[in-house]
C-alpha cells in the first residue's frame, strides 16, 4: 500500500496493493491495523454506497458538529472527487484538492474531519463507497455550494445534475463560523 500526501495536510490518496491474474483481482479496501500504521487511524462505524449517473454532482457535504472523517473509493465507474478545507483558522482554509477515482485506478481518498466532500460522475454510472467515522445525523447535515466562485472548482462535467438540497447550499463565505469546524494545529 502506498500513501500519497496532497497539498491539503491530512487529505491522503491511498494506492492499495492489488493482486491480479487472469481470473481477476483481489485488494483490501480496509484493514484497520495496516491503515493506522499509515496515518489513517479511524474507527469507521458506517458504510454508505451511492449510485449516480453521468454528470451528477454530489456535494459539497459535511456534518457539524457531529463531524465525520471519510475514506472513499469507486467500485464501478469514474468520478472526480473533491475535498475542501473548511476549518476556520487553517492555513489552507477554502483550498480544495481533486482527484479522479475509478474502478480502474482503484485509488482511495481519505478526508479527516474538517473537510467538505463532493464528487462528479465522469462515467455513464458510478458506484461510490464511503466509510464514515460517525453516523449520519440529519440535524448536523451541512454543505457548501458546489459552484462557489471563491472556490473555483472545475468539476469536469459540462451539464451538472444536482439535488434540490445541493442547489440551495450557501457559499463558504456565507456560512456562520459557528457552523464550521475549527483548525487545531
Amino acid at each position: 500500500m502506498e500513501i500519497i500526501e496532497t497539498e491539503l495536510p491530512g487529505v491522503l490518496i491511498i494506492v492499495p496493493d492489488v493482486f491480479g491474474d487472469s481470473r481477476g483481482f483481489f485488494l483490501e479496501t480496509w484493514n484497520r491495523e495496516r491503515y493506522a500504521a499509515c496515518g489513517v487511524d479511524e474507527d469507521f462505524i458506517q458504510d454508505n454506497l451511492s449510485l449516480s449517473g453521468r454528470g451528477v454532482v454530489r456535494g459539497l457535504h459535511y456534518q457539524m458538529p457531529q463531524m465525520q472523517a471519510k475514506l472513499v473509493y469507486v467500485i464501478q465507474g469514474e468520478v472526480y472527487d473533491v475535498a475542501v478545507d473548511i476549518r476556520t483558522g487553517s492555513p489552507t482554509f477554502g483550498k480544495w484538492y481533486g482527484v479522479k477515482l475509478s474502478d480502474k485506478n482503484k485509488l482511495q481518498l481519505y478526508l479527516p474531519v474538517g473537510f467538505a466532500h463532493g464528487f462528479s460522475v465522469l462515467s455513464e454510472t458510478a458506484l461510490f463507497a464511503y466509510k464514515c467515522s460517525d453516523f449520519y445525523n440529519r440535524e448536523a447535515d451541512s454543505g457548501i455550494a458546489w459552484d462557489d466562485p471563491d472556490l473555483g472548482i472545475d468539476w469536469k462535467v459540462a451539464e451538472p445534475s444536482l439535488s434540490q438540497k445541493d442547489q440551495r447550499l450557501p457559499r463558504l463565505k456565507d456560512v456562520d463560523a459557528s457552523r464550521l469546524p475549527v483548525y487545531e494545529a
